[in-house]
């Protein structure tokens, strides 16, 4: 019986070994450029939109931090985000290939010294605020949106109102095989909310100055 423990317990931890060593896998910028062949024809277009499950722009992923696209990604292939696209480019991506991807997108269109303010210069209404304040988001995502407490949290600051509209419901939806994210944490904070209010704090936080952009792709590679 000790044995057969010692066995699986040593399973174990070489498992765990393996899975540590996959998330922190060192992303090369240079590679990941030349890997992005099916990221560019929408996140590299500015205003580029998306028409599932409605009409809105894609995300803007340059300057993004590298391991929240990482964490994105992986969500995306084992079907924790439930959408059919993205999943089906996700699947194709090996975990070097996501590391490469998302360090060569949290370097894309970087300007080195640029320096955000600690907190929004355009501060929200009253209403806004309370709102802000019902699940303390900047305690996760940062004051400004820019500085989330875990590099596996996204930057939100400046990002399209319809997209993060769209994502915040995504977190709600339930029992639907090609729309939601399963994060039990952002869907008991989205939950809170009506959708009329989550597009209000989509449209503040869009507001927001911060460092994500679209990079459009050189015509020359």
């Amino acid at each position: 019986m000790n044995k057969l423990f010692t066995t699986i317990f040593a399973v174990a931890v070489s498992f765990a070994t393996v899975s540590s060593q996959a998330q922190e896998l060192k992303g090369d910028a240079k590679a990941g450029e030349t890997k992005n062949a099916m990221c560019i024809g929408c996140h590299g277009i500015k205003g580029y939109q998306a028409a599932f499950p409605e009409v809105y722009k894609v995300p803007m992923i340059s300057g993004q931090g590298a391991k929240y696209i990482s964490s994105a990604l992986n969500a995306y292939r084992k079907g924790e985000r439930k959408h059919p696209t993205m999943r089906g480019v996700a699947e194709s991506l090996s975990d070097q290939d996501i590391a490469d991807l998302a360090a060569y997108y949290s370097a894309s269109g970087v300007v080195s010294g640029a320096e955000l303010p600690a907190k929004p210069v355009n501060e929200p209404s009253a209403e806004v605020q309370a709102l802000l304040g019902k699940a303390n988001c900047a305690s996760c995502h940062g004051a400004n949106f820019s500085k989330p407490i875990d590099p596996s949290y996204p930057k939100l600051a400046g990002q399209h109102s319809d997209y993060l509209f769209v994502a915040l419901k995504a977190y709600k939806t339930e029992n639907n095989p090609k729309v939601g994210r399963g994060n039990a944490i952002m869907g008991g904070m989205a939950k809170q909310y009506t959708n009329a209010e989550l597009k209000m704090l989509a449209g503040y936080i869009s507001s927001v100055e911060g460092e994500l952009k679209t990079v459009p792709q050189s015509r020359f590679r």
